[in-house]
C-alpha cells in the first residue's frame, strides 16, 4: 500500500515551485505574526493563496479554521477561486462585512435577543429625515456628503458627542458646521434604532461587541478560527481593526498583507499606522518584502520608483522599491497641452490610432483625479469613434438592462437549451429587448446600455471557447456566481476612471491626465503635508496601473482661449523634462497605422489577415481578439515551424495556441 505522505509533500512542493524566492519565503512563514509588504504588481494574491495552500498541504492549517478577509466581494471571490485551483477547499475568504454578517446572523438571538435585524442598505432616507429635524436645507449631493461623513465617523469610532473634536483633528471639511453634522449623526442613529435596523458599520461594531462582551460567543468563534489573513492591510480603519482584535482575542497567528505606498483612503477612515506599526506591535513578527514587479515594464517601474522616492520617509516598516521583471518597453511620455479639450482630443486620437493598430480598447485607460473630469474625455472619445466605459458608476449586475437580460436568460434556460448553441441563444434572447449586435448607438445612455448587453455576448463567446458544450443553464449559473462576487465581464471600451477607482486594476496602455497643481495634488490637501503625501501616493497608484505604455499629460488652461497659466503638478518636478513641447494639433486626423512587409513575408501577412477575418467571423468576435496585426507581423517575419516556436512569439498565450495554433501553422506552410 502506497503511503499518502509523499503525495502531501509533493503537493506542498508544487505550491512552492510556482513562486519566486521572496514569495516562497512568505508562503513558508505559516505561523506567528507575519507581515508581507507587497509592492504593486508583485504577485500579492498569488503569494497569500499559496501561503494558505502550503499551510493546509503541510498540515499546519485545518482549512475550516482559516479566515481570510479583504475589502471587496470580487477580491474575496478571487481568493476562493485561486484556492480551489490549488486543491484547497473550506477556507473562509470573505469581506469584513460578509464575515461579520455570517457570524452575527448566527449569534443574533444570543447577543441581540432576537433574529438578525434588517439592514440599512442606503443611508440617504434616514439621513434626510435627520437633516430635516436638524432644520438643514439639503439636496441629494449634500445628503450624500452627510452620509459619507457619518460613515467616516463610525469607521473611526467617533460618536456624535466627540465628532466635532475628532473631525477638526483629522482636518475634515464637513458639508455643514460640525455641530450640525453631529446633530444629523445623532438623529440618524436614533431613527435607525427606532426602525430596529443596523447599517453596515453596525455589522462590524456589534460583532466586535459580541466577542468582547459575551465569553461564550468569543470561545466559539475563536475556537472556529485560529489563523487569520488580512489583505490590503494599509486600508484597515479603526472599526475593522477592533473587529480583527476581537477575532484574535490576544492571539498572534495573523498574516497581514499591504503596501504603504498605496495608502490612499484616509478620507474614508483608513489608517496606515496599523501596517506601518505592525512590527512594533508584534516585535517577533516576520517581515517579508515583495519587490519584483511582474506587471509593468522596467521603464514604468523606474518612473514609479522615482515618483515615490521623492516622498518623505515614514516611520515604521522598511521602504519598498520595485524591481521590473518584464522586457523593456517604451519610455513614459510627458505631454503639455494648451487647454483641457485639446488634451482630451489628443488622448482620444491616440486611443483611436492604437485600436487601429491592434490594441484592444479594453486594454486602455484614461485616469483622472476627480470624476468631473470625465465629461470632456467622454465627448472626445465619442467624437473619435472610440468606445469607452465609465468606471465607478452603477455596478454592472445592478444595471437595469443587465438585470432584465439575466431574468430573460434565466427564463429561457428553464425551457431547456441545446449544448453548443449558447452564443446564438444569448444573442436571440438579447435581441428580444431591442438590442442589435452590429448597430451600436452613437453615445450616451443608449450606448452604455448597448455595451452592457454586448459584454454578456462577449462573455458567452469566451466561455464557449473554454467549454464548448456549455448550455444556457450553465451560463446563467455562471452569471449568478459572478454577480455574487461582483465580477463584471469585460466591456469592450477604453476605461475612464478616477485614480481611486483604478486601484487594483491594470491595463496595457494608461493615460494619466489633468496633472496640474490644484488637481494633483487636490487643492484642499495643500494645507496639510500628510494630505499632500497621500496625493503623491495616489499618483503612484495611477502610474503603476500601466503594463506597457504610460502617458502623463496636463493642460495650461481649462478652456480654449483662456490664459495659459496653470502650473503642472509639483509631483512631476524631476520626472518630466523642464521644457515639454505641446502636443501636435489634437484635431488633426489620425492616420491608420499600417504594417509594411515585402516579398514572401508580405504575402504571408495578407494570408494570415484573411484567415483571421474568417476565424473572427466564425467566433463572432472582433478581429483583434483573435490576433493583433503586430502578432501577425511577427508570425510572417519568423515563419514558425511548430507550436513551440509559435508560442515564443508575442501575443500568443496557451489558450490562443490551443484555439488557433494548428491553423496558423497550416497558413505558414501554405
Amino acid at each position: 500500500m502506497t503511503s499518502a505522505v509523499p503525495d502531501v509533500e509533493s503537493r506542498a512542493e508544487a505550491v512552492l515551485a510556482a513562486l519566486d524566492e521572496e514569495q516562497r519565503e512568505a508562503a513558508q512563514a505559516v505561523s506567528g505574526p507575519v507581515c508581507i509588504l507587497a509592492g504593486a504588481g508583485t504577485g500579492k494574491t498569488r503569494t497569500i493563496t499559496h501561503r494558505i495552500a502550503y499551510g493546509v498541504h503541510t498540515g499546519v492549517y485545518v482549512p475550516e479554521q482559516v479566515l481570510a478577509v479583504t475589502f471587496t466581494a470580487r477580491a474575496a471571490g478571487e481568493l476562493r477561486g485561486r484556492l480551489a485551483a490549488l486543491d484547497v477547499g473550506g477556507v473562509q475568504a470573505r469581506t469584513f462585512h460578509a464575515a461579520a454578517m455570517r457570524q452575527l446572523r448566527y449569534f443574533a438571538p444570543r447577543v441581540l435577543g432576537g433574529p438578525m435585524p434588517s439592514l440599512v442598505e442606503n443611508k440617504l432616507r434616514l439621513v434626510a429625515t435627520a437633516a430635516a429635524r436638524a432644520r438643514l436645507s439639503t439636496d441629494r449631493t449634500s445628503l450624500r456628503d452627510l452620509a459619507s461623513e457619518i460613515e467616516w465617523a463610525k469607521t473611526t469610532l467617533a460618536t456624535p458627542e466627540d465628532y466635532g473634536a475628532r473631525a477638526k483633528a483629522a482636518g475634515r471639511e464637513p458639508p455643514f458646521e460640525a455641530a450640525a453634522v453631529a446633530a444629523v449623526y445623532a438623529g440618524y442613529e436614533s431613527a435607525k434604532q427606532r426602525d430596529g435596523a443596523l447599517d453596515f458599520e453596525d455589522l462590524l461594531l456589534v460583532t466586535a461587541y459580541a466577542l468582547e462582551e459575551h465569553p461564550d460567543v468569543a470561545r466559539q468563534v475563536r475556537g472556529q478560527y485560529r489563523h487569520f489573513v488580512v489583505d490590503e492591510y494599509q486600508d484597515v480603519n479603526p472599526l475593522q481593526q477592533r473587529l480583527l482584535d476581537a477575532w484574535l482575542g490576544g492571539r498572534a497567528d495573523v498574516c497581514v498583507v499591504g503596501d504603504p505606498n498605496q495608502t490612499i483612503y484616509s478620507f474614508t477612515g483608513a489608517n496606515p499606522d496599523y501596517l506601518l506599526g505592525f512590527a512594533d506591535r508584534y516585535p517577533d513578527a516576520g517581515v517579508v518584502k515583495l519587490e519584483r514587479d511582474y506587471r509593468s515594464t522596467p521603464q514604468v517601474v523606474a518612473l514609479a520608483n522615482r515618483l515615490i522616492g521623492q516622498a518623505p520617509r515614514r516611520k515604521g516598516l522598511p521602504e519598498l522599491r520595485l524591481l521590473g521583471q518584464r522586457a523593456d518597453g517604451p519610455e513614459p511620455t510627458f505631454v503639455e497641452h494648451p487647454d483641457e479639450p485639446a488634451e482630451a482630443a489628443a488622448v482620444a486620437l491616440k486611443c483611436r490610432a492604437l485600436i487601429d493598430a491592434g490594441t484592444p480598447a479594453a486594454e486602455m485607460a484614461v485616469l483622472f483625479r476627480i470624476n468631473a473630469q470625465s465629461q470632456v474625455y467622454e465627448a472626445a472619445l465619442a467624437d473619435a469613434g472610440v468606445p469607452y466605459v465609465l468606471k465607478g458608476g452603477e455596478r454592472f449586475f445592478e444595471r437595469p438592462e443587465v438585470r432584465e437580460a439575466v431574468l430573460l436568460l434565466r427564463g429561457a434556460a428553464a425551457g431547456g437549451s441545446d449544448p453548443g448553441a449558447l452564443v446564438p441563444t444569448v444573442r436571440d434572447v438579447l435581441a428580444s429587448t431591442g438590442w442589435a449586435e452590429h448597430r451600436p448607438p452613437a453615445g450616451g445612455a443608449a450606448r452604455d446600455r448597448w455595451q452592457s448587453l454586448a459584454a454578456l455576448v462577449d462573455l458567452a463567446v469566451d466561455m464557449v471557447a473554454e467549454e464548448p458544450t456549455l448550455d444556457l443553464a450553465g451560463f446563467v449559473g455562471h452569471l449568478a456566481e459572478r454577480a455574487d462576487a461582483q465580477h463584471a465581464p469585460t466591456v469592450q471600451g477604453v476605461t475612464l476612471a478616477s485614480m481611486h477607482a483604478a486601484k487594483g486594476l491594470e491595463w496595457d496602455v494608461v493615460f494619466v491626465v489633468g496633472l496640474v497643481d490644484g488637481v494633483v495634488p487636490i487643492a484642499q490637501s495643500l494645507a496639510r503635508p500628510e494630505a499632500v503625501d497621500e496625493e503623491r501616493r495616489l499618483l503612484y497608484v495611477a502610474v503603476t496601473r500601466a503594463r506597457e505604455r504610460l502617458t502623463l499629460s496636463w493642460s495650461l488652461a481649462r478652456n480654449p482661449g483662456a490664459k495659459r497659466a496653470r502650473p503642472r503638478s509639483r509631483f512631476l518636478t524631476g520626472l518630466a523634462p523642464e521644457s515639454t513641447a505641446s502636443a501636435p494639433p489634437a484635431r488633426r486626423a489620425a492616420k491608420r497605422a499600417k504594417v509594411v512587409l515585402e516579398g514572401e513575408a508580405g504575402e504571408l501577412f495578407e494570408r494570415l489577415r484573411a484567415w483571421r477575418s474568417s476565424a473572427a467571423q466564425t467566433a463572432s468576435v472582433p478581429a483583434y481578439v483573435v490576433f493583433t496585426d503586430a502578432t501577425l507581423q511577427a508570425i510572417a517575419e519568423t515563419r514558425p515551424a511548430n507550436l513551440h516556436e509559435l508560442s515564443a512569439l508575442p501575443g500568443i498565450g496557451a489558450r490562443k495556441l490551443d484555439l488557433y495554433g494548428e491553423d496558423v501553422l497550416a497558413a505558414v506552410r501554405d
